[in-house]
């Protein structure tokens, strides 16, 4: 038995042998130049494709705000009695957290393709249904929907990158997707200002054709992105045109080399579930549910405080939004790019919470409408994939941290009431202290991490199964 189980020994290190050595050979068959322009045809067709659909996200969830200036409140009848704005835009988020970790399964099981083409095209349709509501509980409703429709997209979005992606190429596409997103939606208010200047068109108020318009934009590119989105590299058919097998097998082989994950157990969901056991899956929800509150709480409520607050005309409130998101957007790839370079993560996190506690004080606390606008600049600018190994835990992961940010979404829309309009101070509080958190809960992985990493150097046991594996922090 001791001979027998010697043999096995020696046959699964020889077999671990041969399998690196024929995945150097898939790697050295292409020369650096063709390696960059194979992962170069995949950012285009997915990091591209994904962040334009990230663009309708934001802008169909975000667009209240710009709706509110615009004459919705007034003709809806939302006001501080029945907290009607309050409670449209926190529906969303209900649904939007319960339907989070469904939704990653989902997408595993039906392809990126055909699940994430049909909630854009479904919730598109939804969006065009809000430019013909006659009261704000029938908004409220389809607002609901929404969040169920557009639970999907990030966390389906952040799962599929990081299975195309080595850990320290993943920052860089996971900050362009977003800075496409984001920055693009940053000018939806101008987008909603002319919009908004088809009043009377068709019997309907301007504030209805900006989800009308924006709702058909989002069926379009639903449709389209059926066409141009690529499904999971160990599901790649034989049928595409952008890549060849050997290719895909190349990509394949880089992450094998990087994190030896890419084969999928069959799903379970008792192991599934399980992964819930792990403190840093709840930590990073954690931090992702103090950075998007005020992240949220910006995009809702600033229209709102530059008109009312501020005493900007409609036009520019609905316009000033556009520049602090574009600031944000250079801010944030800037330092994804040094975050893969100098594999750092902790630091960066940290650096942002307190710039944006910078900003959410001068935006808070001034009169002079010109500091107020620069705290703006800051906070926007300071709006898990590296430590997470395993197909099924990385899904569990994305839907976690993303159901996470969606409950900052219900704490945003809490926490500015009506009755605290127009400066929002409490509001801006939480916001501030949300951010004081940050710091605190980074500082405590980071030191998690770092000491984790020494007792692997020291020859203690594997971090996530893995030889080799260590933390980024």
């Amino acid at each position: 038995m001791k001979n027998s189980h010697h043999e096995d020994q020696v046959k699964d290190i020889i077999d671990t042998e041969k399998s690196a050595f024929h995945n150097e050979e898939i790697i050295n068959s292409f020369s650096s130049e063709e390696q960059k322009k194979i992962i170069r045809r995949v950012d285009i067709r997915l990091v591209v494709t994904m962040g334009c659909l990230f663009i309708v996200s934001l802008l169909d969830r975000t667009n209240l705000g710009a709706a509110s200036v615009a004459g919705m409140q007034k003709e809806l009848h939302m006001n501080a009695s029945n907290n009607g704005y309050s409670i449209t835009s926190l529906v969303f988020f209900v649904t939007y957290t319960l339907f989070q970790i469904p939704t990653t399964v989902i997408i595993r099981k039906l392809g990126p393709r055909i699940f994430l083409a049909g909630i854009v095209t479904l919730w598109g349709g939804v969006m065009i249904g809000f430019g013909f509501v006659n009261n704000w509980e029938s908004m409220a409703g389809l607002r609901a929907i929404l969040g169920g429709l557009e639970a999907g997209l990030f966390p389906g979005s952040v799962y599929l990158l990081s299975t195309w992606y080595p850990r320290y190429e993943l920052q860089k596409r996971n900050a362009v997707f977003f800075l496409i997103g984001s920055v693009a939606s940053g000018f939806g208010g101008i987008l909603a200002y002319g919009l908004s200047q088809m009043e009377g068109l068709g019997g309907l108020s301007g504030w209805r054709w900006i989800f009308i318009i924006e709702g058909l934009l989002t069926c379009v590119l639903g449709l389209g992105s059926y066409i141009l989105l690529v499904d999971f590299p160990d599901k790649a058919p034989k049928s595409w045109k952008f890549l060849n097998q050997t290719e895909v097998s190349f990509i394949i082989t880089t992450i094998e080399r990087d994190r030896a994950d890419t084969n999928v157990e069959p799903f379970s969901l008792q192991k599934y579930l399980a992964n819930g056991k792990d403190s840093k899956v709840w930590a990073y929800a954690i931090l992702y549910m103090l950075a998007t509150m005020p992240s949220y709480a910006i995009a809702y409520f600033l229209p709102i405080i530059l008109q009312e607050s501020m005493h900007f005309s409609v036009v520019k409130a609905q316009c000033l939004v556009a520049p602090p998101y574009a600031f944000a957007g250079v801010v944030m790839y800037t330092q994804a790019v040094y975050s893969d370079k100098w594999r750092l993560r902790g630091p960066i996190i940290v650096g942002n919470a307190l710039v944006a506690i910078l900003g959410l004080a001068l935006l808070g606390f001034l009169k002079d409408p010109a500091p107020r606008y620069f705290g703006v600049f800051l906070a926007t600018a300071a709006g898990s994939s590296n430590n997470i190994r395993g197909q099924w835990k990385r899904a569990f992961t994305s839907a976690t941290s993303i159901g996470g940010g969606s409950i900052g979404g219900i704490i945003a829309t809490t926490v500015f009431r009506a009755q605290d309009a127009p400066d929002y101070k409490p509001g801006l509080i939480a916001a501030i202290l949300a951010n004081g958190l940050i710091v605190v809960v980074a500082g405590l992985l980071t030191l998690k991490y770092n000491r984790a990493n020494k007792r692997v150097d020291a020859g203690g046991k594997p971090i996530e199964r893995h030889i080799g594996f260590k933390y980024t922090y």
